[in-house]
C-alpha cells in the first residue's frame, strides 16, 4: 500500500521520503522500499549502517511518539514481493529465483538467468520482485542451476502469507519473521536415537538439503517388507545437523538390509543398496549422488566436498563410443585439457585437486559436437565434446576396459571443472559384437560351453553333479580376446551336471574388482529356483514328446485370419475340477483332452480363435518355484466373506509372494520354460512338459504366442537375482546421464540397441520358435526397443526352414507372428535414444501393435482416468452415469468423436483410409484425433491388434460396472459387453480377446491382480 512522500520531523529539521520509497506492512509500520531489482543493491545490514545516525535522530526526536497508522485490513494484493533464503551452510553462491507469474518479470527472468539477490541480511539472502497491478500471488523456484529447494514449483499467496516470507533451506514452509523461520529450524532438528539389535539408522544429506518427498524403500530381513512398498516409501524418521534420517526395524537375527533411496521414481543414487551390518555396523551416513557407505558425519561430509569435484564410481556422464572415440557432454571446448585415467585393479580416487592415481593418456579435442554418422547413433549425445584416443593407445583400449576408468577436464589455468566415469557400450560393440553362439553348444556329444565377457579378468567354471556346491569341482576357461567369448569343452559324462561361472570382473560402482558365482544367461536348463544351470541337450528324444519331429502348428492363409486369446497358464486350470489336483496350474493341463477348460479351448477354436496368447511361461524370478513352501489359498474362508467388501483384498494380501502366483513379467533367464508351471521344477520336466503343451494345443487347431520380456530384467548390480550385469557390468541395461540403470519400464531396462543384448534377443526367440515350436511373439513394452532390433528379429524368424528329423534345432515351418506394446516412453520417448519400435515407426513393417484408440473410445476413458469415464458401450451421452457431469450436447459432441475412433480401427486402423467424419468432412485416418495423435497409423490392417481388455487393468466387464448408469439390468450390462466384443471380432485386422471376456470374467475390480493369487485371477 502506498501512503504518498511522507515527512518525518526531527527536532528542527525534516525528511522528506518520496512516494514510491514508502510502504506500510502488514503490521501497521512503515517501512523502507529496498531499490528495484535490476538496481545493485548493497548488504542490508550496510544500508542500516548509512541510516543510523538519521534512525537515531528520529528516535530521540520522537521519543516514541511517531504517529501510528492504522492496521490495515486482510492485504490479498501487493505491489511487490521479498522473498528471503536461509542456507544453515550460509553458502549462496550462485542460488538465484525464477518467478512466473503477475510479475512484470516474466519472460525476462529465464531459467538459465535466474534473477539475483537483492542483497544479503543476517538471515540470509532475499529477492524483491515488482508484481503487476492487482496481483494476488507470484510463483517462485529458488534454484542453483537444476538444483531446485526445496523441489516442486511454489506459490506465495499474498492473502495467505503477506507480502515477504521467509524461507529455509529444503522447506515449503513460508514463515512471517527471520524468527519464527530459525525457530522452526531449531525445533525441527532432532538427533537421531542410537541403533539396537532390532534398529538400524540411516542418515542422508543432500547438498540443497531439499528433502521434501524422499522417502526409504526397504526389503529383506525387514517386518517392513511389503508393508513399505515403491509408492509408500518409509518416510524420514527425523531431522538433524547432518541431514534427514530413517530408523528402520529389521528382524533379530537380520545381518543385512535391502534399500532404496527415493523420491517417486528418481533414485539416488540408483542402483539397489545393501547395508552389510558386519561391514558397515548399525549406523551409516550417505551422500546425494553416491552410494558410498560412511561411518560418521564428519568423513560424509568431507566426501561431499570431493564429490563436488566429480563422482567416478556413481556417476558415468562419458562415454566411450568406438575404439577411438569417447564423447562427453560437457560445455567446455578445446582449450581444456582432458584427460584419460585407467587402473587395472581400481584405486583411482577424486580429491579436490583432481584425479589421483593410475596411469594417464591425454585424449585430443576433436569438435563440441557429434558428426553425423555417430550422431545417428547416439542421438542423445550429439551436442557433447568429441574426443580421440590417440592412436599409440589403441592397442592397449581392450586391457583398458578391464580396469577402473575415468576422464578428467582442466581449465588451461589449472582448475579442475570435472571428473566422471565412463558409460562402455559403444566401445564394446566396436571391439567386440559378434553372433557367434552362446550358451552350451553340441558337437555329437560333447558339450562346450560358451559365455561373453570381454571386461572379464577372469572367468572359470564350477561344475557339479547336483544344484549345490558339494562335490563341486573349478575349472579355468579360455578367452578368445576377438570375440570376447569365454569357453570350455567338457565331456559326454557332463551331461545332466549343473553348473555356474565364476566372474572376476571390475564393478565401477564398488570401484574394485570382484568375483561372482552367477548363472548362465544363455541357460537352456535350471535347477529348481534357478540357482544352478543345468546341462542339457534340446535334441534328446528323451525330452520330445511322441511325433515330436512330425508335428506341425494348424494351418494359417494371413496374418489378418490370425484371432488371439490371452491366457495365464496358472488360471486356466487353478480352480478346474476336472483337472487332478497335482497338474493344476501345469503345463500338462492342457494335454487333458476332456478336462473342462480344454473343451472350451476346442470351442473356442472351432468358433474361429486361432492362437492362444500364453503370458510369460519363460523363467520367473518372482515365483517360488518349491511349492512345498507354497500358502494354500483358502477358498472357502474368503467364500464367506461379505461380496461387496474389501476384505477379501486384505485376506489374500497376507499370502502375497507366498502363494507362486504372478504374472510373470519379472524375467530371470530368457530361454528355460517357468519350472512352478511344472509337475517338477528340478530338472529337464519343464522342457517337455512345455513342448507337450505346445503339442497338444496344436493337435487341437490352436497355435501359441509367447508373451516375451526382453525389455528388462528383474534384478541387476550385484542382486541375487541379477545374472547379465555380474557378467559384464554396464553393458546389458540401458543407462540415463549419470550412467545408473534407467528403470522407466518399472525395473532394470536392458538396451536391445547395444549388438550383444540385441543378438540374445534374437537367440532366445530363435530358440523358443526352433527347439519350443512356438508360433509367435508378443513383445512386452516394444517401444523400449529400437525399429531396427524389432526388424533384425523379424528377418532372423523369416523364412524359416521345416522341421529337422531331430525335431530339435530347425524349426518349424513358416514364420511366427510378431505383435506387441507400441508404447513411447521413459528415456527412448519420440526417438531420443533412436527411432523406437513405437506404433507410428512400426507402420509398414507388418508388425502388429496393440490399438488403443477402439480400446478407449469403445469402454470411455483411459487406463489414467477415473473409471467412471464412459464411452460408445458405456453409456456416453445415450445412458450417462452419476459421474458424468458434462452437457448433453458435450457428451454427444464426444461420442461422435469416439464412433470415428472406432470407424477408422474397424477399417484397420489405416492411415490413409478415406472416410467422411462426424462433421460431415473427408478425413483421411490419420487426421481424426487421438488425445493429440492421429488415431490412424497402420499401412495394413496385420498391424491392427484390436482389442477392449486384455491381463492389466479392469476387465472388461468390471469397467461396465464402474462406468454403466447405477440402476442399469444386468442383462443391458450384458449387451454392453456383447457389443463391445463384436466391434473387437468384425474389426479388420487382429483381433485379441482377453480369456474369459466370453463369460463375462470379473476380478472383483482388481486392475492389477500380478499378484493377488487364485481367488482373484483364477477362471
Amino acid at each position: 500500500m502506498n501512503l504518498g512522500s511522507t515527512t518525518f520531523v526531527c527536532g528542527t529539521g525534516s525528511i522528506t521520503i518520496p512516494e514510491e520509497g514508502v510502504k506500510r506492512a502488514d503490521d501497521g509500520t512503515i517501512a523502507l522500499t529496498p531499490p528495484p531489482p535490476e538496481t545493485p543493491m548493497p548488504k542490508r545490514t550496510s544500508l542500516f549502517a548509512l541510516l543510523l545516525p538519521l534512525l537515531t535522530g528520529l528516535t530521540l526526536a520522537l521519543t516514541g511518539v511517531l504517529p501510528t497508522l492504522a492496521a490495515p485490513a486482510t492485504q490479498t494484493t501487493c505491489e511487490q514481493a521479498v522473498i528471503h533464503y536461509h542456507r544453515r551452510s550460509a553458502d549462496y553462491e550462485g542460488w538465484g529465483l525464477h518467478v512466473w507469474g503477475a510479475t512484470p518479470l516474466e519472460g525476462q527472468v529465464t531459467w538459465q538467468e535466474p534473477l539475483k539477490p537483492a542483497g544479503e541480511d543476517d538471515f540470509g539472502i532475499y529477492w524483491v520482485i515488482p508484481l503487476r497491478e492487482g496481483a494476488e500471488s507470484v510463483n517462485y523456484i529458488v534454484h542453483k542451476g537444476d538444483t531446485k529447494d526445496p523441489g516442486p514449483d511454489q506459490t506465495l499467496a499474498f492473502a495467505d502469507a503477506g507480502c515477504e516470507i521467509y524461507l529455509t533451506q529444503g522447506r515449503a514452509d513460508q514463515y512471517p519473521s527471520a524468527e519464527a523461520a530459525l525457530e522452526a529450524i531449531a525445533v525441527s532438528l532432532q538427533p537421531a536415537p542410537p541403533p539396537d539389535e532390532t534398529h538400524v539408522v540411516i542418515h542422508y544429506r543432500r547438498t540443497a538439503e531439499d528433502y521434501d518427498g524422499f522417502g526409504l524403500h526397504v526389503w529383506g530381513p525387514t517386518p517392513l517388507e511389503g508393508t513399505v512398498t515403491w509408492g509408500s516409501p518409509l518416510p524420514p524418521a527425523g531431522q538433524d545437523e547432518y541431514g534427514i534420517y530413517w530408523v528402520v526395524e529389521v528382524n533379530a537375527d537380520a545381518d543385512h538390509l535391502n534399500y532404496i533411496v527415493h523420491r517417486g521414481d528418481e533414485k539416488d543414487p540408483g542402483p539397489d543398496q545393501t547395508m552389510n551390518f558386519a561391514e558397515t555396523g548399525r549406523e551409516i551416513y550417505l551422500i546425494q549422488g553416491s552410494g558410498e557407505q560412511f561411518p560418521d558425519a564428519e568423513t560424509a561430509r568431507q566426501a561431499l566436498l570431493v564429490a563436488g569435484v566429480g563422482d567416478i564410481k556413481n556417476k558415468a556422464q562419458a562415454h566411450w563410443l568406438t575404439r577411438r572415440y569417447i564423447a562427453w557432454p560437457v560445455p567446455y571446448g578445446k582449450k581444456a585439457v582432458f584427460t584419460l585415467f585407467y587402473a587395472p585393479e581400481g584405486g583411482i580416487t577424486v580429491t579436490q585437486q583432481g584425479l589421483q592415481g593410475g596411469r594417464q593418456i591425454q585424449l585430443e579435442f576433436v569438435s563440441d559436437n557429434l558428426p553425423q554418422e555417430l550422431a545417428a547413433k547416439w542421438p542423445h549425445l550429439s551436442t557433447a565434446v568429441l574426443l580421440k584416443v590417440p592412436d599409440e593407445a589403441l592397442e592397449i583400449v581392450p586391457e583398458i576396459l578391464k580396469g577402473q576408468i575415468a576422464i578428467q577436464v582442466v581449465a588451461p589455468d589449472g582448475q579442475v571443472l570435472g571428473a566422471t566415469g565412463l558409460q562402455i557400450p559403444g566401445v564394446l560393440d566396436d571391439l567386440y559384437a559378434n553372433d557367434e553362439p552362446l550358451g552350451i553348444v553340441w558337437e555329437a556329444d560333447t558339450p562346450t560351453l560358451r559365455v561373453w565377457a570381454p571386461t572379464a579378468k577372469r572367468v572359470r567354471l564350477i561344475l557339479s553333479p547336483s544344484p549345490s556346491a558339494d562335490g563341486a569341482e573349478t575349472r579355468d576357461m579360455t578367452l578368445d580376446p576377438v570375440t570376447g567369448i569365454w569357453s570350455i569343452t567338457g565331456e559326454p559324462s557332463w551331461k545332466g551336471m549343473y553348473y555356474r561361472y565364476e566372474v572376476s570382473v571390475f564393478v565401477r560402482q564398488e570401484g574394485k574388482v570382484l568375483t561372482s558365482q552367477v548363472t548362465d544367461p544363455y541357460s537352456i536348463g535350471l535347477s529348481m529356483n534357478s540357482t544352478w544351470s543345468l546341462i542339457v541337450d534340446l535334441d534328446d528324444p528323451a525330452l520330445q514328446p511322441e511325433n515330436w519331429a512330425e508335428s506341425a502348428p494348424p494351418p494359417l492363409a494371413a496374418p489378418e485370419d490370425i484371432v488371439l486369446y490371452e491366457l495365464h497358464i496358472r488360471d486356466f486350470s487353478a480352480r478346474d475340477p476336472s483337472v487332478p489336483p497335482e497338474l493344476r496350474g501345469t503345463y500338462l493341463a492342457f494335454t487333458l483332452p476332456d478336462s473342462y477348460g480344454v473343451r472350451h479351448l476346442k470351442r473356442l477354436a472351432a468358433a474361429g480363435v486361432t492362437h492362444i496368447h500364453l503370458l510369460p511361461a519363460f523363467d520367473i524370478a518372482t515365483i517360488d518355484e518349491d511349492k512345498s513352501t507354497w500358502v494354500p489359498t483358502d477358498f472357502d474362508a474368503l467364500a464367506a466373506l461379505p461380496p461387496d467388501s474389501d476384505q477379501q483384498q486384505a485376506f489374500v494380501a497376507e499370502t502375497r509372494n507366498k502363494d507362486g502366483y504372478n504374472w510373470g513379467y519379472d524375467p530371470y533367464h530368457y530361454n528355460t520354460p517357468e519350472g512352478s508351471y511344472s509337475t517338477n521344477p528340478e530338472g529337464t520336466a519343464r522342457i517337455l512338459e512345455f513342448r507337450q503343451m505346445v503339442q497338444a494345443l496344436h493337435e487341437i487347431g490352436l497355435r501359441v504366442v509367447m508373451d516375451v520380456v526382453y525389455n528388462h530384467t528383474h534384478a541387476s548390480g550385484l542382486s541375487e537375482k541379477s545374472v547379465l550385469d555380474k557378467i559384464v557390468p554396464g553393458y546389458y541395461h540401458r543407462l540415463d546421464t549419470n550412467g545408473n540403470i534407467a528403470s522407466s519400464t518399472c525395473c532394470a531396462n536392458t538396451a536391445t540397441e547395444h549388438a550383444m543384448m540385441g543378438k540374445l534377443m534374437r537367440d532366445s526367440v530363435l530358440l523358443w520358435q526352433r527347439a519350443y515350436h512356438v508360433d509367435g511373439f508378443r513383445f512386452d513394452l516394444m517401444g523400449h526397443h529400437m525399429k531396427a532390433d524389432m526388424l533384425a528379429v523379424q528377418a532372423a524368424l523369416s523364412p524359416t526352414p521345416a522341421p529337422s528329423p531331430s525335431g530339435g534345432g530347425d524349426g518349424v515351418g513358416d514364420s511366427p507372428y510378431l505383435y506387441c506394446e507400441g508404447w513411447d516412453f521413459g528415456e527412448v520417448a519420440h526417438n531420443a535414444r533412436g527411432v523406437n519400435a513405437t506404433q507410428a515407426n512400426m507402420a509398414g513393417t507388418g508388425i502388429g501393435t496393440f490399438n488403443d484408440r477402439l480400446r478407449d473410445a469403445v469402454r470411455g476413458g483411459n487406463p489414467f482416468q477415473p473409471p467412471q469415464v464412459q464411452g460408445f458401450i458405456t453409456g456416453l451421452y445415450t445412458a450417462p452415469n452419476a459421474a458424468n457431469d458434462l452437457p448433453a450436447n458435450s457428451q454427444k459432441a464426444a461420442l461422435l468423436d469416439l464412433q470415428d475412433q472406432i470407424r477408422i480401427s474397424l477399417a484397420g486402423n489405416l492411415a490413409d483410409y478415406p472416410l467422411i467424419n462426424a462433421e460431415g468432412n473427408p478425413v483421411t485416418g490419420a487426421q481424426i484425433n487421438y488425445n493429440g495423435q492421429p488415431s490412424g497409423y497402420t499401412q495394413d490392417p496385420q498391424e491392427n491388434i484390436v482389442y477392449v481388455s486384455a491381463h492389466d487393468n479392469e476387465t472388461l466387464f468390471d469397467a461396465i460396472q464402474y462406468k454403466a448408469p447405477r440402476d442399469l439390468p444386468m442383462e443391458e450390462r450384458v449387451r454392453m459387453q456383447n457389443l463391445a466384443l463384436d466391434l473387437v471380432a468384425y474389426a479388420q485386422g487382429v483381433p485379441f480377446f482377453h480369456a474369459g471376456s466370453e463369460i463375462l470374467r470379473s476380478k472383483s475390480l482388481d486392475r492389477d491382480s500380478y499378484d493377488s493369487g487364485d481367488w482373484f485371477n483364477a477362471l
